[in-house]
């Protein structure tokens, strides 16, 4: 039985970690193709075409890029892209609290750090849950990869905690600013489900991870060597008619001792005999005399 829950846990593990990966490959190579699903995956959508420096009407956010509608028209995929290079060149007409010195004077600090470590954070909990995935191969099988896999996805899930919701700060408060500077502006719900439904499956993955670990291998469900009868098997046959019947010595020792026995009584009568016949003899001659 414990094996089977322990099969069971790794099994279902290994489901919810796929799950959480394919959900991550979708933010992550959002804008390098313009089909569904990809084109549908973005952080912000907002209206740049007031903006002087904006080459877009309406811009979206990636991972990697800075994309037109549809995520199509994309720029050059840069590592943890400042919000600013929607209007590189010229920011003049983007929303005040968005624009600052860093990258290269197109975002503010608050925004190119927070950005940043979101970006960073949320490629570390990407590459753990490939190498969790992988591990968790063998999880179905050893309680001992069941937990080093439980700690891969919990080292992920960790860094994921701190992605999601720098990333989910991040897009909110931008959404809000073009708001407030009267642009129409939206967060993608598909890249935002994709990110919390991942972390919701990373931590059910590890939650199963362990329990499988912990549960899986009990010494109670191992099967118990049954102890070996101490019992003596009593002889039958000629060895225990001889130690019925015959007298000490016959009887002390095996079947050959019965026999034994048997011969010494039969010399004893023998020697009894003689001596009977020899002593009426010196009666005979005692008489004569």
């Amino acid at each position: 039985m414990a094996a089977g829950i322990r099969s069971g846990m790794g099994l279902g593990s290994w489901i919810l970690i796929s799950t959480a990966v394919l959900f991550m490959f979708f933010v992550v190579l959002s804008g390098v193709t313009d089909h569904t699903p990809l084109n549908r995956v973005w952080f912000l959508q907002a209206d740049t075409s007031r903006i002087a420096g904006s080459p877009r009407p309406f811009s979206q956010w990636t991972y990697f890029y800075v994309c037109g509608d549809h995520n199509r028209n994309c720029g050059s995929p840069v590592p943890a892209l400042p919000l600013g290079y929607a209007w590189k060149g010229d920011s003049s007409g983007a929303p005040t609290a968005l624009v600052g010195n860093h990258g290269h004077g197109t975002t503010s600090k608050y925004y190119y750090y927070m950005w940043r470590f979101g970006w960073v954070f949320y490629l570390m909990s990407f590459i753990l849950a490939i190498l969790g995935w992988l591990s968790s191969l063998l999880a179905p099988c050893s309680r001992l990869v069941s937990g080093v896999s439980g700690l891969i996805i919990g080292s992920s899930l960790f860094f994921l905690s701190i992605a999601a919701p720098l990333m989910t700060t991040v897009f909110v408060k931008a959404r809000n600013h073009f708001h407030g500077d009267g642009r129409a502006a939206k967060v993608g719900p598909a890249a935002f489900g994709f990110t919390w439904g991942a972390w919701a499956a990373l931590f059910l993955a590890m939650v199963m991870l362990f329990l499988g670990a912990g549960l899986g291998g009990s010494r109670r469900d191992k099967p118990q060597a049954q102890p070996r009868s101490l019992a003596k098997v009593t002889p039958a046959g000629p060895t225990a008619a001889g130690a019925a019947g015959g007298d000490g010595a016959g009887g002390a020792t095996g079947g050959g001792g019965g026999r034994l026995g048997f011969w010494r009584r039969q010399r004893l009568r023998r020697g009894r005999g003689s001596f009977g016949e020899n002593e009426s003899q010196l009666r005979v001659k005692d008489e004569y005399a």
